[in-house]
């Protein structure tokens, strides 16, 4: 027996029989005034009886070893350990630390989204001279940006209705995963600031019909266009296709915060609501596959996309993953010029994650981070001879104007935000949003917490914090003396490395337009483009 629970049965021997003594005396009180001095008293003998009870079921019942070896007192440690995140975040972290967003970073989104002074005083905290740090070279002869240049056009030569997209969109967010009032004030934000919004692989809500551009996001379970046995509803896709505030597809192949891994909807979860939206059945637990029915070939999946082009009449398609096996890659790169299919846009996703809740390992292990998969993705497109026709969206953690200049650099068109954007709602990055109970009623499903979200109040947060971003790229991209983001290059992002500085042109090997189609390949890419077969993933 440890020493303290000693000293828990030296109190509990004692305070039992006192506890037990006290409130039978009381009840045996008949005189009122009698029981005038037995509030007290009565108070006393429930905390002791409390105490006393409590020891008990940690010594013999609980499953905790601590509690077991130290009765009641272990609690302490449990009730500190609960709050353990807050005392972290509010009291110890400093502006720079914290992951994945630093305070500095949440603060800079907050205050843009409120319209408040973003401005820093007294110099940078960041370590400028650590390893890994990212910088960039300004000009003396520094340039405006027109405000053309903070959009591009997302669309192919075999796509019929282009799409011309903001510089920065709102990235895959489903409804189920955020509540109906986080939803419908994202949607709202695009059509105040003429930027889209991607439904993540949820489908499409009446939440997301606020008049906001949509980019309709297609995963493996086919949600919102699916037969009961999880394959492709063609007429049902075709009548969500024509929706006017569709904007384009994205036909999702892996995310970053688990890619090779479906999702799992607890019946639970699934409400009337969520069934109808998603075209699945009430209180049934849905299981999306981690690859797609309906192709299994890189040839397979560029026909997919032909098909789906056509059933959207002619709307830009994409393709979202994130990069794994470079091999593969290029093997669907190979499907593309075998079968002269076209996507219209990649979106890149980094294995850094995002708002999806995944296994540790997946999370922590898995994919290959946003800016080297992106330069990666650009450079074999360049090679292939089909950049100019592919666009590139970037969606990894994004923050500042720096985050996407970063992005566009090595080779985006574009960049998606997400934990941001609900950022821009109130979210604190409490990191319950596997647990459906978020403190700000961002992602949840629960409807007195959902109701915490003023719906117009945070359209505007939204809409500014996009602005003020875009804003911002743009004035980084004028200090480097461009006029047009597109100018935007590898060799103008510089990372401290081995004690020095390298552009990522001298860290990465680029292709020149074509050179994968030539014999003479670089070593870093030879092995993967010779293995990479349009027949097989």
């Amino acid at each position: 027996m440890t020493p303290a629970a000693r000293v828990y049965w030296a109190i509990a021997l004692l305070a039992f029989p006192l506890s037990i003594g006290w409130l039978w005396l009381s009840a045996e009180s008949a005189a009122l005034s009698d029981l005038a001095d037995s509030p007290g008293k009565i108070g006393l003998s429930l905390v002791l009886l409390a105490y006393t009870l409590w020891g008990l079921f940690d010594l013999f019942i609980s499953d905790s070893n601590l509690r077991r070896n130290y009765p009641v007192i272990a609690n302490l440690r449990y009730m500190l350990e609960y709050i353990r995140p807050e005392i972290q975040q509010y009291f110890i972290a400093n502006n720079t630390e914290e992951r994945p967003f630093n305070r500095e970073a949440r603060n800079l989104i907050y205050r843009r989204a409120k319209g408040l002074n973003d401005t820093i005083p007294f110099g940078t905290e960041q370590d400028i001279v650590s390893d890994g740090y990212r910088s960039l070279y300004h000009s003396i002869n520094t340039t405006h940006v027109p405000e053309p240049h903070s959009r591009f056009l997302l669309g192919g030569p075999q796509c019929t209705v282009p799409y011309s997209s903001s510089r920065l969109n709102i990235s895959g967010l489903s409804f189920g995963a955020l509540s109906h009032t986080a939803i419908e004030a994202l949607n709202r934000g695009a059509k105040m600031g003429n930027f889209a919004h991607n439904t993540g692989e949820g489908s499409i809500s009446r939440y997301h019909m606020e008049g906001g551009d949509l980019i309709w996001q297609i995963g493996t379970a086919y949600f919102g266009c699916r037969t009961a046995g999880g394959r492709l509803d063609e007429k049902l896709f075709a009548e969500k296709a024509s929706l006017a505030s569709v904007r384009a597809i994205e036909i999702k192949l892996s995310q970053g915060a688990k890619p090779s891994h479906g999702g799992v909807l607890p019946g639970a979860k699934v409400t009337r609501e969520i069934a109808e939206i998603r075209t699945v059945e009430v209180g049934k637990t849905v299981v999306s596959p981690a690859r797609h029915p309906e192709f299994d070939t890189p040839i397979g999946l560029m026909e997919f996309v032909a098909r789906i082009r056509g059933l959207a009449k002619g709307k830009p398609v994409g393709l979202k993953l994130c990069l794994g096996r470079k091999r593969e890659f290029m093997s669907i790169v190979k499907a593309m010029l075998e079968t002269a299919i076209l996507p219209d846009f990649i979106t890149v996703d980094g294995a850094e994650g995002g708002t999806g809740a995944a296994p540790v390992e997946f999370s922590n292990r898995l994919g290959i981070p946003c800016l080297e998969a992106t330069y990666f993705i650009n450079q074999v497109l360049i090679g292939a001879g089909i950049r100019k026709d592919i666009r590139i969206v970037s969606a990894g953690k994004t923050a500042s104007g720096f985050d996407m200049l970063e992005k566009i650099a090595m080779g985006a068109d574009g960049v998606n935000a997400g934990r941001s954007m609900m950022m821009a709602l109130g979210c604190i990055q409490a990191k319950t949003c596997n647990t459906n109970r978020c403190p700000t009623g961002v992602a949840t499903q629960n409807p007195g917490r959902a109701r915490a979200i003023d719906v117009g109040d945070k359209t505007l947060r939204v809409y500014n914090f996009q602005k003020l971003t875009v804003g911002a790229f743009l004035e980084l991209c004028g200090a480097l003396g461009y006029d047009d983001p597109s100018l935007l290059k590898p060799n103008d992002l510089y990372i401290r490395y081995d004690g020095g500085l390298k552009h990522f042109n001298e860290i990465y090997t680029p292709l020149t337009e074509g050179q994968l189609l030539e014999s003479a390949l670089p070593e870093e890419y030879s092995v993967d483009w010779t293995a990479a077969d349009a027949r097989r993933f």
